[in-house]
């Protein structure tokens, strides 16, 4: 599964042509997204847990995001942009993909959503800082990780939340994710490198180099019984929040 595209010093072309081939079907919850699908309100209900804790809103408020600038990064066709506008939040998501682009733009003018949407590499964008910073199965296709998380960090407000999730590098996640998911077509074929996967110490280094303090990971685990759902298992794949040093 993948949010991912950015280009040039962080993102690798081919990948950005993989994800951009796919921009058509983005929206299509059995198509090569439907894994980003299922696993989306999980990652929401995170978010929104988190944004509510951030800033000590109302659990109840409709718009917890109101007044405050949102960017995606490798926002894909804007599956996690349009609820964060929802949200009340100004919304901008990056992607490398041209094509991603413009299948978001005109998505979110379907939805009747204002979302500034841009293509390239987020450095180059002059988009200046904002309060919310997320960036969704991404991290692992990206060239260069210290570049890109620096990326991240520097267009993030010193009193802003960051909110991130990625697949883990472990046995589990190289059989289910990569192997088990490709081979019955829940995935496109060539999807994922599992050595490009980050582990949760991995991840917390890059932040840390970055000049941010990571949150405790929470698990988007698998099960037969329960299918996907926020876990204290992080094996398969976790998400986290990252803020400034107090």
């Amino acid at each position: 599964m993948s949010d991912a595209t950015m280009s040039s010093a962080t993102i690798r072309p081919e990948e950005a042509a993989r994800f951009g081939a796919q921009a058509a079907q983005w929206w299509d919850p059995n198509g090569p997204s439907a894994m980003l699908h299922k696993v989306n309100p999980l990652r929401l209900a995170f978010l929104r847990d988190a944004v509510d804790l951030h800033w000590g809103g109302d659990v109840g408020a409709a718009s917890p995001l109101a007044g405050k600038r949102a960017i995606d990064v490798g926002c894909g066709a804007g599956l996690v942009a349009e609820p964060l506008a929802r949200l009340g939040a100004q919304v901008t998501g990056v992607d490398a993909a041209a094509e991603n682009i413009a299948v978001a733009r005109e998505h979110a003018a379907g939805a009747g959503l204002s979302i500034d949407y841009r293509q390239g590499e987020l450095s180059a964008l002059g988009l200046g800082q904002f309060d919310l910073v997320t960036c969704f199965e991404v991290i692992e296709h990206v060239a260069d990780k210290p570049a890109f998380i620096a990326q991240l960090a520097a267009h993030l407000k010193p009193d802003g939340l960051m909110v991130l999730s990625t697949p883990n590098r472990t046995l589990a996640s190289r059989a289910l994710v990569v192997e088990a998911a490709e081979r019955l077509g829940k995935v496109p074929r060539g999807t994922h490198d599992w050595g490009d996967f980050v582990t949760p110490d991995e991840l917390h280094d890059l932040l840390a180099e970055a000049g941010l303090d990571m949150g405790e990971p929470k698990g988007i685990a698998l099960t037969p019984s329960r299918g996907w759902h926020l876990s204290g298992n992080c094996a398969l794949d976790y998400i986290v929040t990252a803020t400034s040093p107090a």
